[in-house]
């Protein structure tokens, strides 16, 4: 979600409880305009927010007060986050990740300032006051109040909150369940009570969930300008910077796609992901990348390797961290008669160093010019718009424009745990 958001008209309700829940990646880490998560009211309403310093608050309207729900700041774009704020007969309770926030006692009723629209991604008033982010499992109980053990509960494995996709609930008239599913309709509401939201915008829908986090530009790590859910990255035409991915992977075989949207670009692989913020050939020493010249680059020295690429080429990036292994592709041909397949042989693959942690990297190539790609880590689109024909996905999910090599995974949290 950038400008695009979600709203509808709702029946009056004098309700002092009720339960907002739903899960976000925030990519806009930092932003400074106050956007809002949810509203409900008119001309003006209340509503939950992320404000300034990185907190969720709650914006009261009657009584102009900006109230902090929880201590903690959210600064992670990396990963998925659990909020719900829970209102008891007037009193506010927030939980975050399963673990409880501030309470506030006075919330004013559903009904306050005659309030008739419900917002998702915006204040009342409309397409402003938005955020670059994902969000998943979006709740809505008019009448109830909840806890957050309601829709989520820790894993018994790794011990992280994960979502509870059909918990037992009573929504109440205006309340809704948003799962986002249906591509074409993505203000479906699967609460059982109708209460579908109209579509301002474009909704980009995703398959990173939750469930299965995928990997995007780290907005920590990064010395480009990041848009699209941190997932189009474009460096600055003056110095020669870049972006890496945030996860990681030290054993394993992984697959991405990167659409290259500028020339001089090059992509791959590091283990040491603080090279790409550094300026002049930030691939040095734990670094290697495929050029828009047709070489790859390791230590600031190429070597010939494959074509030349350049604007809308598909570049596949195989790695075969178990075996130690580079492949890269143009647009679904590996270059230097690459086999990903071929295991500790190698056909066709550049040797990087064992036992590291390896991310998926790009940056800029070039002096004195602007570069930039869309990452697909199996998300399916390049920026906004989704692969042409999809080919074959990985068995723990993902969508890529090309065919998967056979054993690989997406650069997502199941294909990592896969291994």
């Amino acid at each position: 979600m950038a400008s695009a958001y979600l709203t509808r008209t709702v029946t009056a309700s004098t309700a002092t409880s009720y339960t907002v829940s739903f899960w976000v990646k925030i990519n806009d880490v930092g932003n400074t305009s106050s956007p809002y998560f949810w509203s409900i009211g008119s001309s003006a309403g209340n509503g939950l927010y992320y404000d300034s310093d990185n907190k969720i608050k709650f914006f009261k309207q009657s009584t102009t007060e900006y109230l902090t729900i929880y201590d903690g700041a959210l600064r992670d774009p990396s990963g998925w986050t659990h909020v719900v704020w829970s209102v008891n007969a007037g009193t506010g309770t927030a939980y975050v990740n399963g673990v409880t926030g501030n309470s506030h006692s006075s919330i004013p009723a559903l009904n306050d300032n005659t309030g008739t629209k419900i917002n998702i991604h915006s204040y009342v008033t409309g397409a402003y006051n938005t955020l670059d982010c994902c969000m998943a499992h979006f709740h809505f109980i008019d009448g109830t109040a909840y806890n957050a053990d309601t829709f989520g509960e820790s894993d018994s494995v790794s011990g992280t909150w994960k979502p509870k996709t059909s918990p037992s609930v009573t929504y109440g008239s205006n309340g809704f369940f948003l799962k986002f599913e249906n591509s074409g309709a993505m203000g479906t509401d699967s609460s059982g009570n109708s209460n579908t939201f109209t579509v301002s915008g474009t909704l980009t829908q995703n398959v990173d969930t939750p469930s299965n986090n995928f990997a995007t530009f780290n907005a920590l790590n990064n010395n480009s300008t990041l848009t699209n859910g941190n997932l189009t990255a474009t460096t600055d035409s003056a110095q020669k910077f870049g972006s890496s991915s945030t996860l990681g992977v030290s054993s394993g075989k992984f697959y991405w796609e990167m659409k290259v949207n500028a020339t001089y670009l090059y992509t791959g692989v590091d283990y040491d992901p603080a090279e790409a913020l550094r300026n002049n050939d930030p691939i040095r020493s734990h670094g290697w990348c495929y050029n828009a010249d047709g070489s790859v680059y390791n230590n600031g020295s190429g070597s010939s390797f494959g074509n030349t690429f350049t604007t809308n080429d598909i570049i596949g990036v195989a790695l075969d961290a178990t075996n130690s292994k580079l492949y890269f592709s143009k647009n679904g041909t590996w270059q230097n008669s690459g086999d990903p397949t071929s295991g500790a042989t190698g056909t066709g693959a550049v040797s990087i160093t064992a036992n590291e942690t390896y991310f998926a990297v790009m940056g800029d190539g070039g002096s004195s010019v602007s570069s930039g790609a869309s990452a697909n880590f199996g998300q399916g689109y390049f920026g906004t718009t989704a692969v042409a024909s999809a080919g074959t996905a990985p068995s723990e999910g993902g969508i890529f424009e090309f065919d998967c090599p056979n054993g690989y995974q997406a650069l997502c949290t199941k294909g990592i745990n896969s291994f």
